[in-house]
Order: C-alpha cells, then structure tokens, then sequence
C-alpha cells in the first residue's frame, strides 16, 4: 500500500491510493464526506428582519455559509444546551440597514449608486467573543470563508439584525457541516494497443481519447500511435465506434490504484482533511477489534 501526492492546489488535492480494496476506498470518501467535523452555524436569532427574505430562509442562507473556524479548537455541544459555551460556541452578529445615497445623479437607475448598503453580503458577519474567547483564541480570526457570499438584496427603510451560534458537527447529520465541496476517486485507466496504428489510424485514434492520452511520434517516416498517459483518459469508448481500431486497443482499469480529488469548501486545507478522515477511520477499526476482543470466544 501506498500514497502518492499527484497535485496540491489551494483548496484541491489529487492523490493516488495504490494496493487497497474498495471497500476501504469508499470508506474513505464517505468519511470525507460525512464523518469529518466543522463548524456551521446551527441557531439563528432574528431579532429584526423587514428584507423580503423570509426568517426561515435567511436562517437556511446562513447556515449553509462555510465559516473559517479550527473544528479541532472545540467540543460538541450537549444536546439541549440554549446558551451554548465559549468551549463549544462561535457567535456571530449580522446587523445592516439600506438607506439612500443623497449624493446620488437623480437620472441614475443603478441600485449600487442610489442605495448604501443594499447587498448584503458574507463579510458583513461579525465574530461576537463569547466568555473568555479573546484570551483562549487571541490570534484567531473566526470569519465566513468567502466575504463575497450574497445572503439578500436590500432596499432602503429594510434592515437585518441576527445573531448567529455555531456549533461543531458532522456531514451526517446536515450538509452544511460536510468540510468538502466534493470528494471522488475512480480507477486508473490502463490503454493496451494490441497492434500498431500508423498514419491516419493514429490520428484517428488520438482524436478518441482525451488530449494527453495518445502521442504520435515519427518513425522512420511513420506516424506511429503510443499510450502517452492513460491516467488523462475519460473512458469515453469512442474508440469502439470505429471499425478499423476497435480490435486494436484493450481499454481496462487497474484495480487497486484509486484515483482521489478532494476539493475542501476552505474550512480547512484538503491535506489536514485527508489526515483527519485517516484517524476517524483508524479509530473505527480499534473500536471494532476492541468489541471482538471483548466478546466471550466459545
């Protein structure tokens, strides 16, 4: 078994798991998916809300906003607690109100010149410490991941006054804690030719493929077709639409070498994730060998 790093961006990664089974492929993605904890925002106190948008789904809005917040640095709330503490609470306050531009040109139709405040976006969300949260984070910026995010559209006399609670949990009990935009893997690809292409054929044949699959090289004056890179392929089977190339390519997948993308929503970077979903699942396997050593052999 082994892990190779393919490609790391800001908020993506691309990495092979080569020797496993899918079972534990799939268990992977899954607890990527479901299983890794975050913080979201879970009460939504309104105390003001004259928008067009309704209370319910201004509250639906927010929750589903991505807050850059450690999950590591809290414990989950007990089930019941109102208040909410400063070891298992973030809170945050939206208070804005549109009004009117007065220096405005009176023939102009544009909502961004007439009106202050008019859209309310994601940076408008401030952190609001509760207890001693200032001295246990004093380097934290607890804040939405994107500050473009659009919540509503405002017109002048309308304002939004709420307060927030964020609270730990897991992709299983509501999306909005799922830490990934998305989580896959498939096989790798393996591209036999069983005869040599030459000329028309191989440019025939590179056309079916994705760019990067099929090279074609000049051999003595031939245009001759190689598997470049298999791992590009898309397993589109245009191939088998042509007669003359059908016979001559094996298309199949290797069967223990998984693919994975795993692109994060920003909560945290999609390496510490991968690292996370690793300990949850080795922690599954020593309580399952910790049930099977406790049960009574006959």
């Amino acid at each position: 078994f082994r892990v190779d790093v393919i490609r790391e961006e800001e908020g993506a990664l691309e990495f092979d798991m080569v020797g496993i089974d899918a079972a534990i492929a799939n268990a992977f993605r899954r607890i990527l998916l479901a299983e890794v904890p975050t913080m979201a925002v879970e009460k939504v106190f309104v105390y003001n809300n004259t928008s067009i948008v309704q209370d319910e789904i201004l509250a639906h809005r927010l929750g589903l906003i991505p807050i850059r917040a450690d999950p590591r640095l809290f414990e989950y709330r007990n089930q019941g607690d109102e208040e909410g503490t400063e070891i298992d609470t973030l809170q945050f306050q939206l208070k804005i109100k549109c009004s009117r531009n007065p220096q405005a040109a009176r023939e102009s139709s544009d909502p961004n010149e007439l009106y202050f405040n008019h859209k309310v976006y994601s940076k408008h969300m401030t952190w609001v410490p509760l207890g001693n949260q200032t001295d246990l984070f004093p380097d934290a910026n607890f804040r939405p991941v994107h500050d473009d995010i659009l919540i509503a559209l405002l017109r002048p006399g309308q304002e939004i006054d709420v307060l927030m609670h964020c609270v730990k949990g897991i992709g299983k009990d509501h999306a909005k804690f799922s830490p990934v935009a998305t989580a896959s893997y498939r096989l790798l690809p393996d591209i036999t030719l069983l005869q040599p292409v030459e000329d028309e054929a191989a440019e025939l044949l590179q056309k079916c493929f994705s760019p990067g699959v099929i090279e074609i090289q000049n051999i003595k004056g031939k245009k001759v077709a190689r598997v470049a890179n298999a791992r590009l392929d898309t397993f589109s089977r245009e191939v088998f639409r042509h007669e003359g190339l059908k016979n001559r390519v094996r298309l199949a997948r290797v069967r223990n070498h998984y693919i994975f993308s795993v692109e994060s929503t920003g909560i945290l970077p999609p390496d510490v994730l991968v690292s996370e979903a690793i300990k949850i699942l080795m922690g599954k396997c020593q309580r399952f060998l910790n049930e099977l050593d406790s049960v009574p052999m006959e």
